[in-house]
């Protein structure tokens, strides 16, 4: 992770599906958890997206979401 990424989750909107428009650090944790299990049982390479969902999977999984409100667009 380089810390470009932390911006990107605040900034970066959702390209395609349910949640297309939505900022990634908006996304609701049963979604980035369904995606990251697709990603891996179908062996996809991670995409700058994939790579993005799963960084806020691991941070939403870890309670450390706040951590995100001060990079947050005012």
């Amino acid at each position: 992770m380089n810390p470009q990424d932390l911006q990107l989750l605040v900034t970066r909107t959702m390209p395609f599906g349910k949640y297309k428009g939505r900022l990634i650090v908006d996304l609701p944790g049963d979604y980035l958890r369904w995606f990251v299990r697709e990603s891996v049982q179908n062996g996809r390479r991670q995409s700058e997206i994939g790579r993005l969902l799963a960084l806020m999977h691991e941070i939403d999984h870890n309670g450390l979401s706040d951590l995100l409100k001060p990079l947050r667009p005012k």
